[in-house]
């Protein structure tokens, strides 16, 4: 535990990396601007990078800013969140970081007990469960599969009542002299720089919190094709993480590539034997099977009426990510050549596009 005497004093620095936000950022400026004070009695100040938006992101925030001090706007022009988030974490004056996303809601005390926490564990790098919670049919599905163990394996992150060590955490709080002491997010990461940045950190004797006191609430993808494409650039930018590191921050990050090679041989096993055939029709069926009940506990807790559209979504998550890993170990350990380009695209932007095309103004 931090000594009263060791408290960082004066500002908490929340760091927002944000692109093409439009419809977003309203609701979640009134939010980030009534958030409960710190216990210690630190000022807020809120550093928003934007990736150079086109949707009127910025204008609204320069708005806000010109009203409220403590709204910084910081230009991001490189465009991903490993370079929006360094760019705001240099330009922070307080003595603790925290970290928040425009797609994600937050309780009234989310900052609170971010800085609470960090001071009474004493770790690293605290932050709380990863939870998911969509408003419309298919966010409504994805959400549901986000919190099942067949999507995440299990990870104590997505676990709303974990309060202790994680491996990872979502979002994060930190002393900024985290950042002096092991450097800032990587920058060559399009997806996966939190996990390797936490990663980074473990390796280096710090310690990760996740308290069920944090909370906020994830906004998962509106679309099927957006959260496979989601799913694939995390596979295919974990192989990098994995490869800068020698090694994986949890086993259950290559079980999906696993589970894809065992069925990429089962089929080329089953062309030269019947009998392997068989074998090979059998591991689908279990994993229908295992697919099958785990959709039905999902829409049992979620709403029934997503049961049929549930096995499709934990598909896409495992085909996803598998396809990905896969393209990335081809890309980065094999052949070593240059990122795909579909890789580096930001598929948060394009989908509120899209959105925004169907939606009525």
């Amino acid at each position: 535990m931090l000594e009263a005497s060791m408290r960082p004093d004066g500002i908490v620095s929340v760091v927002v990396p944000c692109r093409n936000e439009a419809g977003r950022i309203d609701k979640f400026l009134r939010h980030l601007l009534t958030q409960e004070d710190a216990s210690g009695g630190q000022i807020y100040e809120y550093l928003i990078a934007d990736g150079m938006s086109d949707d009127g992101t910025r204008e609204t925030i320069q708005a806000v800013a010109d009203h409220d001090p403590r709204v910084i706007l910081i230009d991001n022009p490189d465009r991903f969140v490993s370079s929006g988030l360094n760019a705001a974490i240099r330009a922070a004056k307080g003595g603790i970081i925290v970290r928040m996303d425009v797609h994600t809601e937050y309780a009234s005390n989310y900052i609170k007990e971010c800085v609470d926490t960090l001071v009474t564990t004493g770790a690293d790098n605290v932050g709380g469960p990863w939870v998911a919670r969509g408003d419309r049919y298919i966010s409504r599905a994805i959400a549901a599969a986000f919190r099942s163990p067949f999507s995440a394996g299990g990870a104590p992150c997505h676990d709303p009542e974990h309060n202790g060590p994680v491996d990872t955490i979502y979002l994060g709080c930190w002393l900024k002299s985290v950042f002096a002491r092991i450097g800032l997010f990587d920058e060559e990461l399009v997806r996966d720089q939190d996990d390797e940045f936490n990663l980074r950190l473990v390796r280096s004797g710090g310690r990760l919190w996740q308290s069920p006191r944090i909370q906020s609430w994830y906004c998962p993808r509106s679309s099927l094709s957006a959260l496979f494409r989601q799913y694939r650039q995390y596979g295919y930018w974990k192989v990098r993480v994995i490869q800068k590191h020698r090694r994986p921050a949890s086993l259950r990050h290559l079980v999906p590539v696993l589970c894809l090679a065992v069925a990429a041989t089962g089929w080329v096993a089953g062309l030269v034997h019947w009998s392997l055939g068989l074998l090979y029709v059998g591991l689908l069926g279990f994993y229908g099977l295992l697919s099958l009940g785990f959709s039905a506990r999902a829409a049992y807790t979620s709403g029934r009426e997503l049961l049929p559209i549930l096995p499709v979504v934990f598909f896409l998550f495992h085909a996803g990510y598998a396809l990905g890993f896969a393209a990335g170990l081809l890309d980065f350990v094999v052949f070593h050549r240059g990122v795909r380009p579909a890789m580096t695209v930001l598929t948060r932007p394009l989908e509120n596009a899209a959105l925004r095309k169907v939606m009525p103004p």
